[in-house]
């Protein structure tokens, strides 16, 4: 018997959490602790305890298939890159679209944005942060001239005060939870503002239960209460940030008094007043926030006004504070950093600005150039071509993604992806999105392959193989570099490993330019930006300046506008949703995973006691959820812990998706879609 460890990072949350995968006999069949990690130093949650168990599940994809009159077949490698590389070729540039990945490594998502700038020369790239942080992206990068998390996972345990909005992280990000409790031990004040009383909440100190899409409102009225009693940080404001009168004015009006605003988020006024003393006079406050904070269509608005009461009280560039965004998925960070995005190459250099443009196409020496300089399209605007300007886009190759479970208004999803000429999925398993594709590629798990993943707090880690792929599946860069070579580009992807991708990756982009495999070999790895071989990395950002031209931070006056769709007569309920600790994402993973499937085997709508009994539902009945856009039946879950008005759905079962009443409604910056709030009815099934 051959039994080895082999050290990898969590392919789960963007926590970045290190383990060791047990392999026997060639076989990964367990995980075992790695306890020299410093961002989780040996503990590890349900997903990452069970993370071995769907690697070697008896349906995965082992050989491509073809559809053939309505029905896949196995088909050689070489027959399904000639009809992919034949069919690509058909399409002109802007009938094509990319969907990149955040389960992928920074190497294939950097190998999928070049195949697509470089060989199919579209503008339209894109990936599922799209879906998540995009308003982070775009809000943080305007006001402090970067859209990433600024501290690190241990500086939380530095904190005085933890302020918890739109995150739910001792179930979504439970190691980060950890140094909560690490900091809640040192005697710092945990504030939790969501419409559950979630695990997170359980913990707090404070607890504000407010209407989901009120959080502008929240914090002006925070802010009015900081600014009136003299707890701003005025030396901070001065000396390192722009837009003081200017955010100064809107807070301060009377709309944002803390009568208005309790009357607007439901949350009392004596507990407003505590929360902004708290935060305002701890010394070091960390604010953290997910998804609550981001999926809406003021979600840019939302992530802004974080960074306002941040700046306002100075509580940046030091350990212990920051604005915290916690990623959803292992390598979303990276995924951006990468370029998979529609208005960027890596590392953020704009596909508009012509020297960034010079610099891409000229080490890339395609010889019939790459991509036109102009912004292309989000996923979420690629859906809505597709179904309301029929013939534009024709083409799409998906990598690791399943839009068919993840986007919202599933219907409208569906009509989509089915008005596609040809549609091209990579991944590890068929799922919903696969089933509409026309050729269907088999590709490796995390465990199958070498790479590295940039987890939220912008920590580059290394993947490493543990065990060959199930039968001819292959790396996601390699099934990119063979069709790239059917095309006739395969000089441009002469790769022979991950790391040679990285250098090439790592000599284009600033932030990754001191890093190489040599350097990230080891448990603390390196931060971005990381700009020379010499530099240790940069745990936390704007110790000194900002990245703006000026250095100066850019306070924004942010008026509070209330969400698209808001509960009337007939739609009456506010619907949000989310994650649970058991399950990730589309199911894909989890619902392979028999401990984990074990815990929820479905989905369930969460409702207050006074709804249900105005209702007349009882706990555990099955039920019918309806909004303008669809219905689903689902089992009523009956529960104090949410707030009267509000219900939720966790959004991972295809058998009740949450996503069939989601509204297809945009941030207009960000083009994210209000995942966390929309108008439903609920109601009884009658028997026949």
């Amino acid at each position: 018997m051959d039994l080895k460890y082999v050290q990898t990072t969590c392919p789960y949350c963007g926590t970045g959490c290190s383990f060791n995968l047990v392999v026997k006999d060639g076989k990964v069949v367990g995980t075992a602790p790695y306890t020299r990690s410093p961002v989780n130093e040996g503990k590890v949650c349900p997903k990452g305890t069970y993370a071995h168990e769907f690697i070697n599940s008896p349906d995965r994809l082992t050989k491509p298939l073809i559809k053939k009159d309505g029905k896949f077949v196995e088909a050689s490698w070489e027959e399904a890159l000639k009809l992919i590389a034949d069919k690509f070729k058909s399409f002109k540039p802007d009938e094509c679209a990319v969907l990149s990945s955040a389960r992928v490594s920074n190497e294939e998502n950097y190998a999928m944005m070049k195949f697509a700038r470089g060989v199919l020369k579209t503008r339209h790239i894109d990936h599922c942060a799209r879906l998540c942080h995009a308003s982070t992206v775009a809000g943080l990068a305007n006001i402090f001239g970067s859209g990433a998390m600024t501290n690190s996972i241990p500086d939380i345990a530095q904190s005085k005060c933890v302020f918890v909005i739109g995150s739910n992280t001792f179930e979504n990000h439970p190691l980060i939870g950890r140094q909560i409790m690490l900091a809640k031990g040192k005697g710092a004040k945990v504030v939790y503002v969501d419409p559950r009383r979630t695990p997170t909440g359980k913990q707090a100190d404070l607890f504000l239960q407010f209407y989901s899409g009120t959080d502008v409102c929240l914090l002006n009225g925070m802010m009015q209460e900081i600014i009136r009693n003299g707890w701003e940080n005025k030396e901070f404001i001065e000396k390192r940030c722009n837009g003081y009168e200017e955010l100064k004015g809107e807070v301060m009006k009377d709309d944002y008094s803390l009568e208005n605003v309790s009357t607007i988020t439901g949350v009392p006024v004596d507990d407003i007043k505590t929360a902004a003393e708290w935060f305002a006079k701890s010394g070091a406050t960390a604010i953290l926030y997910s998804m609550g904070i981001t999926q809406h269509t003021t979600g840019v608005d939302n992530v802004k006004s974080v960074g306002n009461i941040q700046m306002l009280t100075g509580n940046l560039g030091r350990p212990g504070t920051g604005v915290n965004a916690l990623r959803g998925q292992n390598n979303v960070q990276g995924a951006c950093d990468m370029g998979a995005l529609p208005v960027v190459f890596t590392a953020y250099q704009k596909v508009i600005d012509p020297a960034a443009y010079k610099k891409f196409a000229d080490a890339w020496k395609f010889p019939d150039g790459i991509a036109e300089g102009k912004n292309g399209y989000e996923v979420t605007v690629m859906m809505d071509v597709l179904t309301d300007k029929p013939g534009e886009l024709k083409c799409m190759y998906i990598m690791g993604e399943n839009p068919m479970i993840s986007d919202p208004d599933l219907t409208h999803v569906e009509h989509a992806l089915k008005s596609l000429e040809f549609l091209v999925v990579q991944d590890i398993f068929m799922n919903e999105t696969g089933v509409l594709a026309d050729v269907v590629l088999p590709s490796c798990c995390y465990a199958e392959k070498d790479g590295t993943q940039t987890s939220t707090e912008r920590r580059v880690q290394m993947w490493r193989k543990a065990q060959d792929p199930p039968g001819e599946a292959k790396l996601d860069w390699q099934i990119i570099a063979d069709i790239a070579k059917a095309m006739g580009y395969g000089e441009q992807f002469a790769w022979n490993s991950a790391e040679e991708i990285f250098n090439e990756m790592a000599a284009l982009t600033p932030s990754y330019a001191g890093m190489d495999y040599v350097r990230l070999n080891r448990p603390e790895a390196l931060h971005w930006p990381c700009p020379t071989k010499e530099h240790p990395g940069t745990p936390i950002l704007h110790g000194e300046k900002f990245g703006m031209p000026d250095g100066k931070g850019l306070m924004t006056a942010i008026p509070f506008k209330y969400q698209q769709e808001r509960p009337d007569d007939e739609y009456p309920i506010l619907l949000t949703t989310g994650r649970c600790i058991w399950h990730w994402h589309t199911g894909t993973m989890t619902r392979r995973s028999e401990n984990l499937d074990r815990e929820e085997k479905t989905g369930w709508i969460e409702m207050h006691p006074d709804d249900a009994k105005t209702l007349g539902i009882k706990n555990g009945e099955m039920v019918r959820a309806i909004s303008r856009r669809g219905e689903i039946k689902i089992t009523a879950r009956i529960t104090e812990t949410i707030k009267k008005g509000v219900m939720f759905i966790p959004f991972h079962f295809v058998e009740c998706a949450a996503n069939m009443l989601t509204i297809n409604a945009l941030d207009p910056i960000a083009k994210i879609p209000e995942s966390k709030a929309c108008a439903i009815k609920v109601e009884k099934i009658q028997e026949a």
